[in-house]
């Protein structure tokens, strides 16, 4: 009976640790914490708010807050945030190319039994689960099927910075990988950021962790649509809005949430250009 409880067990928190964020590693969160979460989630504004909206009209640093939101799409599994954010920025990069791939693996064999012979009604586009096949890491492994860490086999959901940056540029994308450690300043991410927003045709997609900011879950990944100067704050495009929604989030939360430790070392951001 023991053995089973153990397994019941692990099963539980396997499943807790998938749905509640997209690569939870860290330890759990202490009362205290949970103190600062709940101070740091008053300081977020959402972006379906009158001052959510207010900010985006008066922001300076909004170029790509237009083309990624006309690719935006939520998703659809627990540890997909990863590939959720890649499939939007290389959409929003490549959405007029000719060579497009077709992903069919949710097409299913019934529903063209009535279409003309050579008809396909798949929609050209990247895909959440097509960007994963040319990334570092299998569909199973996202998943949780054990890999090896420092000689150890441990279950690693989700993407690790570097290992999202290697996806990232195994689908054809131009990628700086920035790791917010301790030797790089909130005002260095800023400029870094601001910079990024202020011109078209390069994306900026973020790494950080969920209760770091004032939200619920471990760590997260999500493109930056815009910022807003008076307030200091970035506008984060969550894609989990059933669980957070877009969001205005501080400068300094921000950076704060991306200089957490993730396994192997800092969480962080990418800057993204087309090839």
């Amino acid at each position: 009976m023991s053995h089973v409880r153990r397994l019941l067990s692990a099963a539980l928190f396997a499943a807790a640790t998938l749905l509640s964020a997209c690569a939870t590693h860290g330890p759990a969160t202490s009362l205290a914490t949970a103190s600062v979460e709940a101070k740091a989630e008053s300081s977020l504004v959402p972006f379906a708010s009158d001052e959510g909206v207010a900010r985006l009209g008066r922001s300076g640093a909004k170029v790509d807050f237009a083309p990624l939101a006309n690719q935006f799409e939520a998703q659809y599994n627990g540890a997909f945030c990863g590939p959720t954010s890649a499939a939007i920025v290389l959409n929003t990069l490549y959405s007029r190319s000719a060579d497009l791939p077709r992903d069919h693996t949710r097409l299913h064999k019934d529903d063209v039994q009535f279409m003309p012979a050579g008809a396909d009604p798949i929609v050209p586009r990247f895909t959440q689960d097509s960007v994963i096949d040319r990334g570092p890491k299998t569909r199973a492994q996202v998943l949780g099927e054990p890999i090896t860490i420092g000689g150890k086999q441990v279950q690693d959901f989700g993407y690790q910075l570097r290992q999202f940056d290697a996806m990232l540029r195994a689908n054809g994308l131009v990628t700086t990988v920035v790791v917010v450690d301790d030797t790089r300043s909130e005002q260095a991410i800023r400029a870094d950021l601001i910079d990024n927003l202020t011109h078209g045709g390069d994306y900026v997609i973020v790494n950080y962790k969920r209760d770091a900011v004032g939200q619920k879950g471990g760590g997260h990944i999500s493109p930056v649509g815009a910022y807003d100067a008076e307030s200091n704050s970035f506008l984060v495009l969550d894609v989990n809005p059933a669980a957070a929604g877009w969001v205005w989030m501080p400068a300094a939360t921000l950076v704060k949430g991306m200089r957490t430790f993730d396994t192997a070392e800092n969480r962080g951001y990418v800057l993204v250009r087309a090839r």
